[in-house]
């Protein structure tokens, strides 16, 4: 294993303090910006991440990624951040801190190894928390700050984007 579940857990946590860091960065003025037409808004973007690390993992733990299973888990998924505040999704991202935790450590060695089906391609569940989860949670949170950036937040910088806080670019 290349990662422990506790060094897997770590990162998902790291992620999702990241995002939350930018989130906080958000004008709320600027809460409808959409690069073009058929792109999230920045409170549609922010209402999604509430809910899809949750709801990947779920759905990679049962290993059953039928039409049923996945309406059955996103479809009541999906729902709940249509209603949310920006405010309350920010406080669901926070929240999945303790719960990735939570849903994770409860995975023994087997699970994380275990193989399931994805749409035809066989691969292990660890396989999939990493790839979809960890790296679509780093993903976002890249299109957040690109949104943040296009919408006028020029003094963000890399330490924003990949520390999750505040600093200066310049040399010391």
């Amino acid at each position: 294993m290349v990662l422990t579940k506790e060094e897997l857990i770590a990162s998902l946590q790291n992620e999702v303090r990241i995002f939350v860091h930018l989130a906080g960065k958000v004008d709320k003025a600027q809460l409808d910006y959409r690069p073009t037409p058929k792109q999230r808004t920045t409170l549609e973007l922010v209402q999604y991440i509430a809910i899809m690390a949750p709801a990947q993992i779920v759905s990679i733990k049962s290993g059953d990624f039928s039409r049923e299973a996945m309406m059955a888990t996103w479809g009541a998924a999906e729902a709940a951040p249509k209603a949310m505040s920006f405010e309350q999704a920010v406080e669901a991202i926070q929240k999945q801190s303790d719960d990735l935790a939570a849903m994770l450590n409860g995975w023994s060695e087997a699970e994380f190894r275990g193989e399931v089906d994805l749409f035809g391609q066989k691969s292990s569940r660890g396989y999939l928390v990493v790839n979809l989860v960890l790296c679509g949670l780093a993903a976002y949170r890249t299109q957040l700050f690109c949104y943040l950036k296009a919408s006028g937040r020029e003094e963000l910088n890399t330490f924003n984007l990949w520390m999750g806080k505040d600093g200066s670019m310049s040399a010391a």
